[in-house]
């Protein structure tokens, strides 16, 4: 049971201009992200542990981490 008021970091994609490049489903260490119909990233929230990875390797700077309720 999680604490009230408790938060995590979750990564979150721009899907506006996320370019669907895969670069960050390869470094994902949870197998959180996935390329939906060839176009946009997808992350499953809980899935995501908040490491940064895929923040960190996107090329084009779309996805980032936000702090959400646990």
């Amino acid at each position: 049971m999680a604490l009230k008021g408790k938060k995590r970091c979750v990564a979150v994609v721009d899907q506006k201009t996320c370019v669907a490049c895969g670069c960050c489903v390869k470094v994902c260490p949870c197998q959180a992200i996935r390329i939906v119909q060839g176009v946009v990233a997808q992350i499953a929230g809980e899935a995501c542990v908040g490491c940064g990875r895929c923040a960190q390797e996107c090329p084009a700077s779309v996805i980032e981490l936000r702090e959400v309720q646990a």
